[in-house]
């Protein structure tokens, strides 16, 4: 790897992606790679923080982090700790391996399981067919509609989330295209330019996205293996509340925590007691056969509930159900998603209210945490003796790395043998407290595959950490 001559960072350089490519973190390294064959990049320019690319393209951190990675190993880049990222010395850069996207294996992105049992490919179209026939009015799909979703499809949210929720005003309902919608409208509608949203101390990296478009600031909860601290959150609400309070309450991401009954009462009592709104992320309640209440049975009046299909049943249909505190909260919502993206897709919604309405969605979720137990099956038997933190019926594990080895370092050395994972910084909103990795057993086509992945991901955790080869 070249030396860096330390120049200061290309003001003028805009991070791009060059299109026709399918995945954006090639499409970011190619664009990359232009801009330095172009002299656009001159040899020693240092390139803006990953955050700063992920906020300028409109990408996932996750995204810009495999790209950079791909970037340094075509010797493009170099990296330097506590100096940053700089374009490396050579005057070409080099090619990427003729087989790197035959044989990467993602294990990053965290999307459910898609098994042949579920048969999403053959029953997404056949509801599509059945919405759209005359005899229904399926022509009214391909028209707009109402910001926060018809009245039907709004009462079949309602019948859905009962089991969780208890009966629901599908009043107190808006369907938005999915939960990273739902958290922009809301930090849109609920909050003004520098407000504090407590979090997690690990959190989900779509929040921090949006708290940086909205110039939100997020405050930093302390958490244990149950998730979120009860005492720092009053804390920190006894010496100045924030705007809201953030939570992913079961099967956390990315560290897979689920809040026990008790610590939910006692943050919906503290947010009672404070009068903090709560957004409570919950994309994966439905997963578990048996998971605690919502915290917005709780603190109705206080709690806006998200509930996404991408982590139970696929991000394909881009969609989620927020269930507000009142009808009044869910038309100030509707309003702002009218000013964001005008509606959630009618088609989608119609398929989705069809599958509730004939439990379809429910058998296709049965199937895919049934395939979740399988895979976390497979992830105990590769990873036997590491650490990691799970949960059986969910797609995800956070794997603390042994001692010795740093999270960037690792998933460095991952990408270098085709293996994609995301490391805790992605996720920190300050210091990460440990060395970890979140490992997704989702993206996996089939259980051979994962646990070839997992063997490598076994095999990896086994070598001694090389030095030197550092993420910024």
């Amino acid at each position: 790897m070249g030396k860096s001559t330390g120049k200061q960072g290309n003001h003028d350089w805009q991070p791009r992606l060059v299109d026709g490519i399918r995945q954006k973190y090639l499409g970011i390294v190619e664009a990359l790679a232009d801009d330095v064959r172009l002299g656009l990049l001159p040899i020693g320019t240092k390139l803006p923080p990953q955050r700063a690319v992920a906020l300028s393209l409109d990408v996932d951190l996750t995204t810009v982090t495999k790209a950079f990675n791909e970037a340094r190993r075509r010797g493009l880049i170099t990296a330097t700790v506590g100096r940053g990222t700089f374009v490396a010395e050579q005057a070409e850069p080099a090619e990427p391996a003729a087989d790197h996207g035959n044989r990467s294996v993602d294990l990053s992105m965290n999307i459910p399981p898609q098994p042949e049992a579920a048969a999403f490919a053959r029953r997404l179209p056949e509801a599509m067919a059945h919405v759209l026939s005359p005899a229904r009015g399926g022509s009214a799909l391909l028209a707009y509609q109402e910001s926060g979703g018809s009245a039907n499809n709004r009462s079949s949210a309602a019948r859905w989330l009962a089991p969780r929720l208890g009966p629901v005003d599908p009043e107190r309902i808006a369907i938005t295209a999915g939960s990273q919608n739902a958290l922009f409208a809301l930090c849109m509608g609920l909050m003004e330019r520098g407000a504090v949203i407590a979090a997690p101390a690990l959190t989900y990296p779509g929040l921090q996205s949006v708290a940086q478009r909205c110039g939100l600031r997020l405050y930093p909860l302390a958490m244990d293996e149950d998730g979120i601290l009860p005492d720092a959150f009053a804390d920190l609400c006894s010496a100045s509340p924030p705007a809201a309070l953030y939570l992913v309450p079961t099967i956390d991401n990315p560290t897979t925590a689920t809040l026990p009954v008790s610590r939910r009462q006692a943050i919906a009592a503290i947010a009672r007691r404070f009068q903090v709104p709560v957004i409570e992320d919950d994309p994966y309640g439905m997963l578990p056969q048996q998971a605690p209440p919502p915290v917005a049975t709780f603190a109705p009046e206080l709690t806006y509930h998200i509930a996404t299909l991408s982590k139970c049943i696929s991000p394909a249909l881009r969609l989620a159900f927020v269930v507000n505190p009142d009808a009044t909260a869910a038309t100030r919502l509707a309003a702002v998603l009218r000013a964001t993206n005008l509606m959630a897709s009618p088609l989608m919604a119609a398929v989705t209210g069809h599958w509730i309405e004939t439990g379809t969605l429910d058998t296709i979720t049965t199937t895919i945490r049934d395939e979740n137990v399988a895979r976390q099956e497979i992830a105990a038997a590769a990873l036997e003796g590491q650490t990691y933190r799970f949960h059986g019926e969910g797609h995800h594990l956070w794997l603390h790395l042994p001692q010795g080895w740093k999270a960037m370092d690792f998933a460095y050395q991952a990408e270098r043998s085709g293996l994609s994972v995301v490391p805790a910084a992605a996720f920190a909103l300050s210091a990460p407290p440990y060395e970890a990795v979140r490992i997704s057993l989702g993206p996996p086509a089939d259980r051979v595959t994962l646990r070839r992945a997992l063997d490598a991901t076994a095999a990896l955790l086994r070598q001694a950490p090389q030095p030197g080869r550092v993420l910024v």
